[in-house]
């Protein structure tokens, strides 16, 4: 049984190969179209699974779509009747594209499709979006039984779902509806605060321990939205009050003139200063996420009656909200997937379609494409570069030479992650001791804002003794653990918090191995780990990406394969 899973159209388009209930390759189309975020019909990212698989599109028994148009398509004329005449520009938009190309989806993805192969004789099916993204959680988990809770801005109509799983078979029990979604409020502020929606609600997250939780100011704004945009009732559910905001008719989250009034402070434009009250507002409403995350996951406990938990959706995406939940102590156990979010629908719905479930899915995000030493060495040699050749030994005792030195590495190795994290495949490493190394990395590096703070990679045995764990751990950087010693500056956030990936050996033993080295030489057991990419570009794909963005930036070293260069 061979299954191609698919998302497209929205953001972050992406493809999966299952066989026989296995994982057998799956990428992001940005990471083959260099375009961040990309949307389009993911025929780059297919044409890798086919070809990593060894078959033609001929052997795909399944091509499944992450949602069900006609549903989403009811929604959107809904909309535009409720909301008109404001949605009129909207519905001129929107509703000819849905018409010519999305209603009829079937002919659409044979359309995309027949413009690489000549012929197209799968069946294709459509999975509920939510239950795509709770799939993905649950058959990555360990677990056989657990509650899932899908968090979203919006799938066809749902936006937060709790589903309970016992064997395998999935079963909705409660869902929360459309416009009332805790991921659309979040974008609203997201919006507000001058970041890019359905892009940039991580650098909330990140803003808001630079907030001040005892001022006047941030219990003023927390007052203001819970009196004014949203009210949350004790089971979680929310209702929002629609005449705050303009996502329902327009391309705009919210009115802006009616928050400016409300707040009592201008809505930030892209590039404009972050100032004392912007972070005071990201943290109001990152206390409020977390708020409700904590009350959903109550009733998901109260009405799935199990002990482990899945989280899934956009929204799980909120590593803080994530790491809060941990600290209730609410679920013996709490996974979240290496991609929780829209692109992870691939998996997720391919998942639901395969006949075959062999077990439990392989919990690993090295799915993507990898790349042999003669094509890694003419990269190299084309660009006129020097390089070494060394054993994996000699490798890591050379790269903790140059850690140790305060140098930035680029990590490149084998088959690419999936999802948006960098999970040691496709990262630049640095030392978390180095005060400096945070602002270095930031400016010289990456290009990006000062405040986003960096995840460390450390080694499981000693994870224990620097954080607070909570009984989970992670090796997807899907939680914030309050950090037990200080020392590891170039990690460690505002409030003591770190998104930490924990490493075993069975999961990365390359970089592995690296870490061990490198606490050989100096009693640290972790690295800083920031995704391999500088701001506005996806993560490197190829050995060709990797050498580009190394010549590019400040980083100081890069490491492809076996093969070390220097600048």
């Amino acid at each position: 049984m061979v299954v191609l899973g698919i998302t497209a159209y929205y953001h972050d388009s992406s493809a999966a190969l299952i066989v026989n209930g296995q994982i057998v390759a799956g990428a992001l189309e940005e990471r083959f179209s260099r375009k961040k975020h990309d949307n389009r019909f993911p025929i780059l990212a297919i044409q890798f699974c086919m070809e990593y698989a060894g078959i033609s599109l001929d052997d795909v028994d399944v091509i499944t779509f992450y949602e069900k148009p006609f549903r989403k398509f009811e929604r959107i004329i809904k909309d535009s009747i409720v909301y008109a005449p404001k949605s009129y520009d909207r519905f001129l938009k929107s509703v000819p594209i849905w018409l010519k190309e999305r209603l009829n989806m079937r002919k659409t993805i044979k359309k995309e499709l027949k413009e690489v192969y000549s012929r197209v004789k799968a069946d294709i099916r459509f999975v509920d979006h939510h239950l795509a993204h709770a799939a993905n959680a649950y058959f990555l988990s360990p677990y056989q039984d657990a509650a899932i809770l899908v968090l979203d801005a919006v799938g066809e109509d749902s936006t937060t779902s709790i589903y309970s799983v016992s064997n395998d078979k999935i079963t909705l029990i409660q869902q929360q509806i459309y416009p009332n979604s805790i991921g659309l409020l979040y974008s609203a502020f997201t919006y507000f605060l001058g970041f890019k929606v359905n892009s940039d609600e991580y650098k909330v997250m990140g803003l808001a321990p630079y907030g001040n939780k005892d001022s006047e100011e941030t219990k003023r704004f927390v007052s203001i939205t819970k009196d004014n945009l949203v009210e949350i009732h004790e089971d979680g559910g929310i209702v929002l009050n629609t005449k705050y905001f303009s996502f329902m008719y327009s391309d705009k989250m919210v009115n802006d003139k009616k928050w400016e009034r409300l707040f009592g402070i201008s809505k930030r434009n892209v590039g404009e200063e972050i100032t004392t009250s912007h972070k005071n507002l990201a943290l109001a409403i990152q206390s409020i996420t977390e708020e409700i995350f904590c009350k959903l996951a109550v009733t998901a406990k109260n009405v799935a009656g199990k002990t482990n938990l899945c989280i899934s959706g956009g929204c799980a995406l909120n590593c803080a909200a994530n790491g809060v939940l941990l600290k209730t102590h609410l679920f013996d156990n709490i996974y979240v997937p290496y991609a929780p979010d829209d692109s992870g629908c691939a998996i997720g719905a391919a998942l639901v379609c395969s006949l075959l479930m062999n077990g439990k899915i392989e919990d690993t995000s090295f799915i993507g494409p990898e790349y042999n030493d003669n094509r890694i060495v003419a990269a190299i040699e084309q660009n006129r570069l020097i390089y070494k050749h060394l054993k994996d030994a000699e490798l890591c005792d050379e790269v903790t030479e140059l850690l140790y030195e305060g140098k930035v590495v680029g990590w490149y190795q084998g088959r690419m992650e999936f999802g948006p994290r960098a999970l040691g495949n496709r990262s630049i490493l640095a030392d978390p001791r180095n005060a400096e190394m945070k602002d270095k990395v930031n400016s010289k590096i990456k290009f990006r804002e000062e405040f986003r703070p960096f995840a460390p990679v450390i080694l499981d045995k000693y994870a224990d003794e620097i954080m607070e764990l909570h009984g989970t751990e992670s090796e997807h950087m899907m939680f914030t653990y309050t950090m037990k010693k200080k020392g590891f500056d170039a990690v460690i956030h505002e409030d003591m918090s770190a998104r930490a990936q924990i490493l075993h050996r069975e999961y990365n033993n390359k970089l592995y191995k690296l870490l061990e080295a490198f606490y050989e030489k100096t009693e640290c057991p972790m690295l800083l780990n920031t995704s391999f990419n500088v701001m506005g570009e996806p993560i490197v794909c190829t050995p060709e990406d990797a050498i580009r963005t190394y010549l590019n930036s400040g980083l100081d070293a890069l490491v492809i394969g076996n093969n070390l260069i220097k600048k």
